[in-house]
């Protein structure tokens, strides 16, 4: 027996062995180095990422000197989404050095690829003279900003932000999270990139959460889906690290009160009181959680007809988009219109609005602030230097409890299930909640067939996002006979685990279809004329 617990412990320290050798093959850890504008003294930006990603890893800064390599005093904590950054001032001068970062993967180490720079006395690209100091180059003198999400990337290609900084860009706002799964993930693999690269090149960042309102009828399920939204962006911002002294503070992106569509036309809108309440919901949590207070970004016609005044949604700095204006003529605001203004939380008693941020054109020439493709969206700050940096003040590390979950345990429930021929669809309703009974944050439903009576062809799946936890499932091309299967929950993400629950469905024969009188061929239309989107827009 003794024999056969001592190979039992051999051969499990075998695989453990095994596995941690396995993991440190397959992690690959990358740095990037730059000079960062601004400051008394040069500084140096160094970060990157490790993949597969893992969270508190430590990485430390190498630095090669007289042929051998050295730990510098430099490290820091890979976020949860595998990435890390080093800030550093530059005392030497006029040296070329090379550098390389290690991380300790198990019980042994990996090295990313060697960096060389040459720190200059002088800022290579710009004159600051302090991180205080933020240039205002924008139109109307100033400070001048860009927003950017997937499409500012065709085909993955990066964004040159030493061009952007050259450009007299100061600020750029990047989306970091989306109500809808898909794009979620999509923002989330482009804020990895862009948000290190910008502040390596002496862009202060942003990050915004765009919005899709809830299908829902009461006061308590807006709250609910709001603050289902707002673990959401927290979670982004704790997966990133939280804020540094480069970020501004997290914004609501809210501007679209449709919340059912039929075909192409909406079928409902959410009430303007309920849309102010999903706002005021949002924004104080992520504030009371963050103790930064967070941005709301929309249009004057939205927040004049979708939305109510209200004295507490003004506290939030407001980033208006109105286009066709020039905000290099000092007289010139959004916020007007022909024959007055819109009236909303934020407009003052002269008809004017009180704006933090000014997206005043979607057509900024995308090449000349170093961005692939054409068209990119531009911003002022309207007050000083010193109103900017009040937006930065703060900084927001997150705790344990504060990041995503990992596979956390899920329940799920359907009722309304409605099926009748063959020729009608069948159609479920499906709420899944986590074990706090809060409804999941993440992840979709769909009908998973018994593989004992399959269904061939399958059926057509449609899931419509309700609200927060809820969706409507319909199954189109299940044919006549009784017939067994699972609702199921999935979360690709992996934060919430799958849950089923079996199901039945007894379909009736099709109706018979009554014969069709082909009618008689329309002329083509004409085709409409092409409009120009940037028309009237400012071109800077």
């Amino acid at each position: 027996m003794r024999k056969l617990i001592f190979f039992i412990v051999m051969s499990l320290g075998f695989f453990s062995l095994q596995v941690i050798a396995s993991d440190a093959a397959t992690s690959k850890l990358s740095m990037s180095l730059k000079q960062t504008p601004g400051g008394a003294e040069p500084i140096v930006t160094l970060y990157g990422s490790l993949k597969p990603a893992k969270s508190g890893v430590k990485v430390s800064v190498q630095i090669e000197l007289d042929g051998k390599w050295q730990d510098t005093r430099f490290s820091a904590k890979t976020a949860r989404v595998g990435t890390w950054q080093v800030i550093a001032v530059a005392t030497a001068l006029d040296a070329k050095v090379k550098y390389r970062a290690k991380a300790k993967i198990g019980s042994k180490y990996i090295y990313s690829s060697v960096k060389s720079i040459t720190v200059r006395s002088t800022p290579e690209i710009s004159n600051a003279a302090s991180l205080a100091v933020i240039d205002q180059l924008g139109p109307g003198g100033r400070i001048h900003g860009a927003d950017i999400s997937r499409w500012q990337h065709p085909n993955d290609a990066t964004i040159n932000f030493e061009k952007m900084y050259g450009s007299g860009i100061r600020f750029v706002i990047i989306k970091a999270s989306d109500t809808r799964d898909d794009a979620d993930a999509l923002a989330l693999k482009y804020v990895m990139m862009d948000r290190s690269a910008a502040q390596a090149a002496g862009i202060y960042t942003g990050f915004y959460h765009y919005a899709v309102l809830p299908d829902v009828k009461t006061d308590e399920q807006v709250i609910v889906d709001a603050q289902t939204q707002a673990q959401k962006a927290l979670w982004r911002l704790g997966a990133l690290g939280g804020y540094n002294e480069r970020d501004l503070a997290y914004a609501l992106d809210l501007e679209n009160n449709c919340v059912r569509l039929s075909g192409k036309t909406c079928a409902r809108y959410l009430p303007k009181s309920q849309i102010t309440l999903w706002a005021k919901t949002f924004l104080k949590i992520i504030k009371e959680k963050t103790d930064r207070t967070p941005i709301i970004y929309s249009y004057p016609s939205f927040l004049e007809g979708a939305m109510v005044r209200d004295e507490d949604l003004r506290q939030y700095p407001l980033w208006l988009a109105q286009y066709a204006i020039n905000p290099a003529d000092p007289l010139a605001q959004p916020g007007l219109k022909d024959g007055g203004c819109y009236v909303h939380s934020w407009t003052t008693a002269n008809c004017s609005s009180t704006w933090t941020i000014w997206q005043y054109s979607s057509c900024g020439i995308a090449p000349k602030y170093g961005v692939p493709g054409s068209r990119l969206d531009l911003n002022i700050f309207r007050g000083s230097p010193a109103n900017f940096a009040d937006l930065i003040k703060g900084r927001w590390t997150p705790e344990i409890a504060d990041q995503m979950p990992k596979n956390e345990a899920t329940s799920l429930t359907y009722k309304n299930v409605k099926f009748s021929t063959a020729d009608k669809p069948v159609s479920v309703e499906v709420d899944v909640i986590r074990p706090d009974g809060r409804p999941v944050v993440t992840g979709t439903v769909r009908f998973y067939v018994n593989s004992l009576t399959p269904i061939n062809p399958k059926p057509t799946q449609t899931v419509v996002r309700a609200t927060s936890g809820s969706w409507k499932l319909s199954l189109k091309g299940i044919p006549e006979g009784a017939w067994t299967g699972d609702i199921g929950f999935v979360d690709a993400t992996g934060t919430h685990a799958m849950s089923k629950l079996p199901i039945e469905f007894l379909i009736g024969q099709a109706l018979p279809v009554s014969p069709t009188i082909t009618p008689k061929p329309t002329p083509a239309p004409s085709k409409k004329p092409v409009t120009d989107g940037c028309k009237n827009q400012i071109k800077n």
